[in-house]
């Protein structure tokens, strides 16, 4: 898990930016940490290159925190200047943006040698679009009507595909770990995985190349989330969607969001397995649609109560079943078959609802499913080239299990 404080340093850098379509804010904290790692980057407008687009990223720095900082400064410049942004392959340029990031650093004097990498996870906007790139495990959620939709993927070792990449280019993993030793699988920098001079920079032990996705900005994207795995540690992709909805609903700033969000995730000790300990950077992007805030919180004021009526409905039910339950054990208590079918009816009952909400859930989770797989352009459309890094499927997608700290 790495060196710990004694107690959190829980200081926490915080800006915010808006114009007449986005209300932008990012905050980071150190937390347990004995030196701060990550960076972030947000800019409205990629000028002088671009001043139609707009920019955010989060890096989750290990082993040092250079390669973060370099990539935090540079890294939309090499996707900008791409000719195949020019030609307007943005996914392209993206993929290409982050590889050719990467061999900048490799080539610098300052950084050549330098054993720390980052992750990488960025939302480019423009003409209505939104790309999101990411190598590693930091991640991206946007929120739709409420609902969580991934627009990222985690790169873990222990990923069949991922796996396929490390052990054919010569390393291995143990213990869910890169040679084990790194705890994600696509990273910037680390160059000392990336040694083999006759293999392509995506066929290394560690790549640095992104999976990209695009999405329609529609009338239903209220917001999108930019965070290290010091958030998704703690917090499952739908948690962290009904949190912001929550504090939205209450009118609560951005900035104030991001900074409660990591106060929400930050452990009270380092002794349940480092969860909640590492250091912690949120970016968070609210779309106004030409609206005025206040439409922003109503929407979620109304997607707040709707959930908070499906949890009554459930517990109402539950709390039925238990009843049912005791009013059925005291009859068999009597004796008797007639007691006896009386149990047996209950325990049918409770099953059957069981039952029913199983596959209630996995219709919703199939759904979304398939509306992060959608080529429709009102979702979500994988642009990840076929080069034998791509996912197959779109269970991968929605990924909520704990990830292993780097």
């Amino acid at each position: 898990m790495g060196q710990t404080l004694s107690e959190p340093n829980t200081t926490k850098e915080t800006t915010s930016v808006r114009n007449d379509s986005l209300v932008v804010a990012s905050s980071s904290m150190q937390g347990w940490r004995v030196t701060m790692e990550d960076a972030h980057q947000h800019i409205l407008q990629l000028s002088p290159e671009d001043p139609n687009a707009a920019y955010f990223a989060v890096f989750d720095g290990h082993g040092g925190s250079m390669v973060a900082r370099h990539a935090s400064i540079h890294l939309h410049r090499h996707i900008v200047n791409r000719a195949e942004y020019q030609e307007g392959n943005i996914p392209e340029a993206i993929r290409e943006g982050f590889l050719e990031c990467d061999r900048a650093m490799k080539g610098s004097q300052e950084l050549k040698d330098e054993m720390a990498g980052c992750t990488a996870i960025m939302v480019l906007l423009k003409d209505n679009k939104l790309w999101c790139g990411n190598a590693g495990d930091s991640r991206c959620i946007a929120g739709v009507n409420g609902d969580a939709v991934a627009l990222s993927i985690d790169h873990k070792p222990n990923d069949p595909l991922e796996m396929e990449r490390i052990v054919s280019a010569g390393g291995f993993v143990e213990f869910n770990r890169v040679n084990g030793n790194l705890a994600l699988s696509r990273a910037l920098g680390d160059f000392i995985f990336k040694t083999d001079d006759e293999l392509p920079q995506n066929k290394q032990i560690v790549s640095a190349e992104p999976d990209v996705q695009t999405r329609v900005v529609a009338e239903d994207l209220d917001f999108v989330l930019l965070a290290c795995d010091g958030i998704w540690d703690v917090l499952n992709n739908q948690q962290v969607c009904d949190f912001v909805v929550d504090k939205l609903a209450a009118n609560t700033q951005p900035e104030d969001i991001c900074e409660q969000l990591m106060d929400r995730c930050l452990a009270p000790d380092c002794q349940v397995g480092g969860l909640g300990c590492d250091n912690m950077t949120v970016v968070l992007v609210c779309f106004l649609h030409g609206k005025p805030w206040q439409n922003l919180v109503t929407r979620c004021q109304q997607f707040a109560k709707e959930r908070e009526e499906r949890q009554q409905l459930q517990d109402d039910e539950e709390c039925e079943i238990a009843a049912m339950a005791v009013s059925a054990t005291a009859t068999a208590s009597d004796g008797g078959e007639d007691a006896i079918m009386s149990v047996a009816a209950v325990v049918a009952a409770s099953s059957s609802r069981t039952s029913e909400d199983d596959s209630n859930d996995n219709k919703i989770d199939a759904a979304a499913e398939a509306d992060a797989c959608s080529n429709d352009e009102n979702n979500v459309i994988d642009d990840n080239n076929d080069n034998g890094n791509s996912k197959e499927g779109c269970d991968v997608d929605n990924k909520e299990n704990t990830q292993n700290d780097k």
